[in-house]
């Protein structure tokens, strides 16, 4: 009797964590799925992409030995100032995403995402996001443009 009790108590213990974690990641899926996709492609709505990305966030890149670091702050303003152009053509930012994977440890989250355009994949992007008392913010990426 008393192995029952502990698998069972072993067996609701997984289920409580894998329904919290379950939570965890629809919240991230949400932040990436509003800030991200449809605020950096599909919607251009930088709006929330202020809201989802943290005010420090950059884009992290190798150029031959150095890192590249593009900002959020000029990422935005890249994305208005295309919007506000005569010739903006909305369709052409539209994008299909994908989250692929999403690893959740306490506070921190990594997020895999592909990105492509008419069946052909572009780029996997990977989000680091940390949680903040107002909630999950994107923090950096780093990408890999495909061939």
């Amino acid at each position: 009797m008393k192995g029952k009790t502990i698998l069972f108590v072993l067996i609701f213990s997984g289920l409580l964590i894998s329904g919290a974690y379950g939570d965890v990641k629809d919240d991230i899926s949400k932040v990436v799925e509003e800030g991200y996709f449809n605020g950096a492609f599909n919607g251009q709505d930088t709006v929330s992409m202020a809201q989802a990305f943290h005010p420090t966030f950059a884009i992290f890149s190798a150029k031959g030995k150095d890192i590249s670091r593009y900002p959020i702050d000029v990422w935005i303003k890249g994305i208005d100032k295309r919007k506000g152009s005569p010739d903006f053509d909305q369709s052409k930012a539209k994008m299909d995403c994908k989250i692929v994977n999403i690893d959740v440890t306490g506070d921190c989250a990594s997020v895999k995402v592909e990105i492509g355009k008419d069946g052909k994949l572009i780029f996997t992007d990977y989000l680091s996001l940390l949680k903040f008392a107002d909630g999950w913010k994107i923090v950096a990426k780093v990408y890999h443009r495909h061939k």
